[in-house]
C-alpha cells in the first residue's frame, strides 16, 4: 500500500465555497517615506573597529578557557597515563 504525499491530498480537499461577486482583499501597498540616497556615506558608526568593539573580549575569554582545558588534559594524561 503506497502512502499518499501532502500534495495529492490536498487536491483531494474541498474548499470554503467563496460568495459569489466577492472579489479577494487587497492590502494597500506600502510607500517608501524617502527615496534611497544615490551615494552612501561612511561613519564613523559604520567603522569595523567601532562596530565589533565587543568581539576582542570574546575571543580573549574563549582563549583562556581553551587554554585551560589543554592544562587539564596534558595534567590528567600524566595523572592517568
Amino acid at each position: 500500500m503506497t502512502k499518499r504525499s501532502r500534495r495529492s491530498k490536498a487536491k483531494y480537499q474541498s474548499r470554503p465555497a467563496r460568495p459569489e461577486g466577492s472579489r479577494p482583499v487587497q492590502q494597500p501597498r506600502a510607500m517608501p517615506s524617502e527615496p534611497a540616497s544615490p551615494a552612501r556615506v561612511l561613519t564613523r558608526a559604520q567603522d569595523p573597529a567601532i562596530r565589533y568593539r565587543h568581539v576582542m573580549p570574546e575571543v580573549r575569554r574563549i582563549g583562556i578557557i581553551a587554554g585551560v582545558m589543554i592544562l587539564v588534559l596534558i595534567v590528567l594524561s600524566f595523572v592517568i597515563g
